[in-house]
């Protein structure tokens, strides 16, 4: 007699993945655990452990998270809602300066840390539906220039605004967190390290239970055929102007995160290269998908902060010709630039591209190499 195999019963494997979808939220905070667990560890393997102290990599992993969180927020915009912001930067700015006003010897009003967060996150998604309110008849380019605008305007007011910022020598000596009076200093990156792992993960948490909400596959809706969506019922306004507020409340958290690890802001900080980053971060990640994007950013981040610091210093060492005077660090927007064009060409949906936006486009291009030639179009 032949064994008949139980197509119920399932491999270990799939039970895990199918535990794991179920419980996302609970799988979520145990990836970031396991992360933040290995992380400090890895660092002291070689090679990694000859580029830098453990204390300076968990330091750069602190300012890393802050890249991680702004490329969530913009993965909500343009990943999810398909919409094109290139003045993000502007909210981050918002989120910066927010904190500065409320925590610090400027103003002398000392607000927490903590209730800081949730004040920057508000105000900055405040403004971020002042920006969508006027911008919803627009797409495309003409949305990409109108948010390039703002993303100008915001710094050039706080830089001329010289009684309310400091103009450009910023606001400095201002307060950093404390917890229970315990404070936070620069020469024990361990706290800075463990607040951000837990605000990345609450934030993780949240944007896919949004993801996977009427909410977010209205996104979708709308990044895919606005019209149709329309159509369908659903109210586009609302539904563009939540993906704004969303994006701009993450970036208004990593810029209360990042002014009160600096202990100072000043306008120069929010460039349209700071845009500019966050958006390749998104691209080279893989919009529409947060694991992804989150990755795509901790790759970017590391490569420009630590990598190309120390291809400099090793083509010094070597006495290798030509490459010993070159300054990587100097040419990483090249280098941006040459991965997106690459990046374009090879693999459109980004190195982790969600599961639906992986279907589109190959979706696509085998429709397309499907379609006959018109000569045997016109025979058929």
């Amino acid at each position: 007699m032949t064994a008949v195999s139980n197509p119920r019963v399932q491999s270990p494997w799939a039970r895990l993945r199918s535990g794991a979808r179920n419980h996302r939220s609970i799988t979520i905070l145990l990836g970031w655990v396991l992360v933040a667990s290995v992380l400090p560890v890895l660092v002291l393997i070689p090679p990694l452990s000859t580029f830098q102290p453990q204390s300076l990599w968990i330091d750069g992993f602190s300012n890393a998270g802050v890249f991680i969180l702004l490329a969530m927020g913009l993965n909500v915009v343009v990943g999810l809602a398909g919409l094109l912001d290139l003045g993000y930067a502007a909210f981050f700015a918002i989120g910066s300066y927010v904190y500065a006003f409320g925590d610090s010897p400027f103003t002398n009003v000392q607000i927490p840390f903590w209730p800081m967060l949730l004040v920057g996150a508000i105000i900055a998604a405040t403004l971020g539906l002042l920006l969508g309110a006027p911008t919803l008849r627009l797409r495309g380019d003409y949305l990409a220039i109108v948010t390039l605008g703002f993303g100008e305007i915001v710094p050039a007011v706080f830089l001329n605004a010289s009684s309310l910022t400091k103009g450009t020598n910023g606001i400095g000596g201002i307060y950093k967190p404390e917890l229970f009076g315990f404070k936070f200093t620069l020469e024990n990156p361990v706290p800075y390290y463990i607040t951000m792992v837990a605000i990345l993960a609450v934030t993780m948490v949240l944007l896919y239970r949004l993801q996977g909400s009427r909410l977010g596959r209205a996104w979708m809706a709308v990044r895919e055929d606005e019209l149709a969506a329309a159509s369908s019922g659903i109210n586009t306004i609302t539904t563009k102007l939540l993906a704004f507020a969303l994006g701009a409340s993450t970036a208004g958290l990593a810029g209360v995160f990042a002014t009160s690890k600096l202990t100072f802001v000043g306008p120069g900080q929010f460039g349209f290269q700071v845009s500019f980053t966050v958006l390749a971060m998104v691209v080279l990640g893989g919009m529409g998908n947060i694991w992804g994007v989150a990755t795509g950013a901790f790759v970017i981040y590391t490569i420009q902060a630590v990598v190309l610091k120390e291809l400099n210093q090793f083509f010094q060492a070597l006495h290798v010709p030509i490459l010993q005077s070159i300054d990587f660090v100097q040419y990483q927007y090249l280098l941006y630039g040459i991965a997106l064009v690459a990046m374009m060409l090879l693999r459109p949906e980004g190195l982790f591209p969600s599961s639906r936006r992986r279907q589109e486009l190959h979706a696509t291009s085998d429709d397309v190499a499907d379609v006959p030639p018109p000569t045997e179009a016109l025979d058929a």
